[in-house]
């Protein structure tokens, strides 16, 4: 079974996966880093109105497979900022 590793950033920090995972095809690795943004978002929200997050996949040989992001963007409308 092959290995692949997700490596993960939040805008803060950049993890390196060094273990990685023996999964059975680039699709398993993919649904695993996919899965990974929406927990990566929990943990840091709410920290302001911005922040990208992202997910990659790498084979044993270090090529980047697949990378998927998840972007918070957001903003007030003008005058309804609350103080």
């Amino acid at each position: 079974m092959p290995r692949y590793f997700i490596d993960t950033n939040d805008d803060d920090t950049f993890v390196e996966d060094e273990e990685g995972q023996d999964l059975p095809d680039a699709e398993a690795a993919r649904d695993v880093a996919q899965a990974a943004l929406p927990d990566m978002a929990r943990d840091k929200m709410p920290d302001g109105d911005g922040r990208t997050f992202c997910a990659s996949v790498r084979d044993e040989a270090g090529t980047v497979l697949y990378k998927a992001t998840l972007t918070l963007s957001a903003s007030w409308s003008a005058g309804l900022k609350p103080s």
